[in-house]
């Protein structure tokens, strides 16, 4: 088991959640450091959210929007890549 789990916005915070509600952006995060924290306990991650196969791009749901993300259990990184705000926020 690794304890020393993480998340990152890739390629950076302004690509990912530059424009996106604050509020939509702190669930995220939310989000992806309990996905952080189910994942320093050894549970895998890759399978949450939805997508069409374990270890893959995956989606989840957040603040009436949603985000995507990769899990690297070899860097041991989770790696948020775009997050889509609700309708009425774009």
């Amino acid at each position: 088991m690794n304890a020393d789990w993480r998340w990152e916005y890739d390629p950076d915070y302004d690509h990912v959640a530059g424009g996106v509600p604050r509020h939509v952006v702190a669930e995220v995060e939310r989000l992806a450091d309990q996905l952080v924290d189910l994942a320093s306990v050894g549970m895998d991650v890759s399978d949450l959210g939805n997508g069409p196969r374990p270890g893959g791009l995956r989606r989840m749901d957040a603040a009436d929007g949603w985000f995507y993300f990769l899990v690297a259990p070899r860097d041991p990184l989770i790696i948020i890549v775009r997050i889509i705000p609700p309708f009425d926020a774009l």
